[in-house]
């Protein structure tokens, strides 16, 4: 299939697209921000967790290192 073939099925897969995004059904604006909130609350808890390991790791690494010495 080559360039041109590909730019003349352009309009056909736009029109498919839109066709298929009118049978999505769109989440409310109360359940957005439901979901927006539980993503935020995951992501910063994720966060932290790794950042808590982060720093226990480096601690341990430092007292390995300073008891070498």
């Amino acid at each position: 299939m080559g360039f041109v073939d590909k730019l003349k099925r352009g309009p056909a897969f736009v029109k498919e697209a839109w066709a298929e995004l009118k049978k999505v059904t769109w989440p409310t604006r109360k359940e957005l921000v439901s979901y927006t909130t539980v993503v935020l609350v995951t992501v910063t808890l994720i966060a932290i967790f790794f950042a808590v390991i982060d720093l226990g790791i480096s601690q341990l690494l430092e007292l390995i290192l300073k008891a070498g010495k």
